[in-house]
């Protein structure tokens, strides 16, 4: 009789230890959840601003085209490109590359583009009358900061201007009186988002401390008008006003006419 509050006292324990397991299994669970979700959008976000190899298709397609080979990585002469690794917050095993460490210098042969076996990188988006030609590659576009560029402080400088290796091209420098001192002149870098391939080699020939110059993804650098706005001094642009459609609204103030309007003190008497 004596052994069965024992037993019922260790089938009780028994279950306490079991309960407790289940509960500790679940929050490591929901903790190793919450650390690979972490984990997962900390790559996405840094995914944004990545600059892969010359020829990479479009991000989207690219993460799920890449199988992480690095035959890439392995064919660039310059050890310019990169592979994430665990740790990089980047995605794992892809291809890309810090111009202000390594620029890409832009290799005539492109050896990094025709080795990819699936497409990752698109030999045909640099290829010229049937010919590769890194000067049509688009990794990215260069940005001045004309904040912290010391060109634009008035301080000569052309180190991007000089670096680049579609000189005259990709960036040109402008030139402007300086009327703070009334006889100097600014050279102010202009980059040209037409040419430039986004290699870098401005960002690594920048002399200040972070660089003034850099190169981000183009979808990241540049801004977007819409399609409301038209250029009417583009033919190309302008097509598409072909097959548009013409809205007109009417208003109190569109009754008069444009210098009426102007003219008008309306409540300010």
């Amino acid at each position: 009789m004596q052994g069965k509050p024992n037993k019922m006292k260790n089938e009780t324990v028994s279950d306490r230890r079991k309960f407790i397991l289940r509960m500790a299994r679940g929050a490591g669970i929901a903790a190793l959840g919450g650390f690979v979700w972490s984990a997962y959008v900390d790559e996405v976000t840094a995914s944004q601003l990545l600059l892969r190899p010359p020829g990479a298709i479009k991000e989207e397609d690219f993460l799920k085209t890449c199988i992480k080979c690095g035959l890439c990585v392995e064919a660039c002469p310059y050890d310019t490109l990169l592979l994430a690794k665990p740790g990089d917050n980047k995605p794992l095993g892809t291809p890309y590359f810090i111009p202000r460490d390594i620029p890409c210098y832009m290799c005539p042969d492109i050896p990094c583009v025709p080795v990819c076996p699936t497409g990752a990188l698109d030999e045909s988006s640099v290829t010229t009358n049937g010919e590769l030609d890194i000067n049509i590659a688009d990794m990215g576009l260069a940005v001045v900061d004309d904040e912290s560029c010391i060109a634009f402080w008035g301080i000569q400088c052309d180190a991007c201007y000089r670096a680049c290796p579609l000189l005259g091209e990709a960036i040109t420098v402008e030139y402007e009186r300086n009327e703070r001192t009334g006889k100097h002149a600014f050279l102010k870098p202009v980059v040209h988002s037409n040419v430039c391939t986004g290699c870098g080699l401005c960002e690594k020939a920048c002399v200040t401390e972070k660089a003034a110059i850099f190169v981000l993804p183009r979808e990241v650098a540049m801004g977007k008008a819409g399609n409301y706005y038209i250029k009417g001094w583009d033919k190309q642009d302008e097509k598409r006003l072909e097959n548009a459609s013409q809205i007109k609204t009417t208003t109190e103030i569109s009754k008069e006419t444009a210098i009426d309007s102007l003219n008008d003190a309306g409540d300010l008497y």
